[in-house]
């Protein structure tokens, strides 16, 4: 990461969703929660969602407005994807990588059904594909949660593997 630029540092919490045009460093924790980052090198623009759950349950789907929404995986991808494309990128300008859905209970019949984790990696990559977006990098699954922290201004994520000590409060 650049070291002669001013980042402004930002926390990203659960259901949350951060859109930039300038330098920030987002940081998020995530257990079964998915983040995708999205990131356009032409206007050095990034965006990062923390979806909770992988889509809205109500009758009518989210709208561009609705608060709520920025909480589901498929909601804030769209809504990502939204303001690029009233700033004039391309689908295919945007470099797309996808974090997170940790399975993080251990037991129980695991067989029968997916797990958040699970669906929100499903969700996640079958938005981007029916949207015809290319995903540049992912880390996702597993038992152990991650740390991420995200540059808008080159589009670069820095993972780190969380031990189970570490995943206590997620």
């Amino acid at each position: 990461m650049d070291n002669h630029t001013e980042f402004t540092q930002i926390y990203l919490k659960p259901g949350g969703i951060y859109i930039s045009e300038k330098p920030a460093l987002v940081s998020t924790l995530l257990g079964s929660c998915v983040s995708v980052t999205m990131f356009n090198p032409r206007l050095k623009t990034g965006a990062i969602c923390h979806g909770l759950l992988p889509s809205c349950r109500g009758k009518k789907p989210c709208e561009k407005f609705c608060h709520e929404g920025i909480r589901f995986v498929d909601c804030s991808i769209m809504r990502m994807l939204g303001w690029f494309g009233q700033n004039g990128v391309a689908r295919g300008e945007i470099e797309v990588k996808v974090f997170g859905g940790s399975d993080m209970i251990v037991g129980g019949d695991m067989t029968s059904k997916a797990t958040v984790g699970q669906q929100n990696i499903s969700m996640a990559f079958h938005i981007l594909g029916k949207e015809m977006l290319r995903i540049a990098a992912s880390d996702v699954g597993g038992s152990r949660g991650r740390k991420i922290i995200f540059s808008t201004l080159s589009g670069e994520v820095l993972l780190k593997h969380l031990r189970k000590s570490e995943t206590d409060y997620l």
